[in-house]
């Protein structure tokens, strides 16, 4: 079986992530058939809407195949399939037709950065939405840069620096998701989907998921909204977490332990690219920063170190280098955000990078 399932069901064409064993991680030449199945889906006037979802029961996408980025002594392959990744993703954001996302379970890294820019983004009741990188010794990528500064407050930058997973609720209220659909529901959706009039539009596409959306509950997060303003508005990671040491609440507690925990280099990194995403113009901009970014970490930081201590040997005992903040070096991280490799958006595109 291919490990991409393209289809048309009626109106609807689907996208189908398929290897859910790997949870439907990521590779090169899935991403190649997803951007030859929108020229398809493009040129097709009898269909109203594009729907992406992942096989199996345990997730729509756990990110990049980390395995083949280790096991690749080639830089050349590596650099190719993020410049391909990350015009996907925003091919995705400007997509000519409705396209309609399912966050059913497990979405992180590269799922959201397939799913994070669609126009319609649906999750369920099932959904763990997160951006996990500093703990595998890289950084929110694939416009992770562009929707975490762009959540209430200081959310995104406590999500993007943490890891942790957002539920539905919490996926919703970060504007990461636009409704939760149950699980149940979503043979139906894709019926409703199916049967629609070409010339449904987004507005159409939008009926159907009103219909079929429910309350998700309460949203955890925002609960700690106060502390997490509060305690991450800084600019240096030092200084959040010395205001998480100074709150006193048991959040602020496990929450600085986690920060401990995260490579010292990709919370720094991470910090400084959220900063400089939240006063980007465009998705592009942020995406073509992410790009010189990751090709610097893949050279010189602690990103197959991190891949090695979670998915190779899985020791979890990851040698970050340097082991401790203190020792973090501002002008190589400065170095990082130089470009490294031809843009991959023009420049028309990206405005101020």
């Amino acid at each position: 079986m291919s490990d991409m399932i393209v289809e048309r069901v009626g109106a609807l064409g689907r996208l189908r992530l398929n290897r859910p064993k790997a949870l439907n991680a990521l590779t090169h030449g899935m991403v190649g058939e997803i951007d030859q199945a929108l020229d398809q889906f493009s040129a097709d006037p009898g269909l109203a809407a594009v729907l992406l979802t992942g096989e199996g029961e345990r997730g729509l996408c756990a990110g990049g195949d980390l395995r083949t980025l280790y096991d690749s002594t080639d830089t050349v392959a590596a650099e190719q399939f993020w410049r391909d990744e990350y015009r996907l993703d925003a091919r995705i954001a400007c997509y000519e037709k409705p396209f309609v996302a399912v966050m059913d379970g497990i979405t992180m890294g590269g799922g959201v950065g397939l799913a994070g820019h669609a126009a319609h983004r649906i999750v369920t009741e099932r959904s763990r939405v997160a951006m996990p990188e500093t703990g595998i010794g890289y950084f929110p990528d694939v416009g992770g840069t562009w929707l975490l500064p762009r959540a209430p407050g200081e959310t995104g930058t406590y999500l993007g620096l943490t890891g942790e997973p957002m539920g539905a609720a919490d996926a919703i209220f970060c504007n990461f998701a636009d409704a939760m659909v149950p699980s149940a529901a979503l043979p139906d959706l894709i019926d409703a989907l199916s049967a629609l009039p070409p010339d449904a539009g987004d507005a159409g596409v939008r009926d159907v998921i009103v219909r079929l959306a429910q309350d998700p509950g309460s949203t955890p997060l925002a609960a700690h909204r106060a502390v997490i303003d509060r305690c991450f508005a800084f600019d240096l990671v030092d200084e959040i977490l010395a205001a998480l040491a100074a709150d006193g609440s048991d959040f602020a507690a496990a929450t600085r332990k986690t920060l401990l925990s995260k490579a010292p280099t990709s919370l720094v990194l991470t910090l400084c690219l959220l900063r400089l995403g939240r006063g980007s113009a465009k998705l592009e901009a942020c995406l073509e920063r992410e790009f010189h970014a990751s090709l610097a970490v893949l050279a010189e930081g602690d990103l197959r170190e991190g891949i090695r201590a979670a998915v190779i040997d899985k020791d979890k005992t990851p040698r970050w280098n340097p082991p401790t903040l203190d020792a973090v070096d501002p002008a190589r991280i400065a170095r990082w955000l130089e470009r490294r490799a031809d843009p991959v958006f023009p420049e028309s595109r990206t405005g101020a990078v």
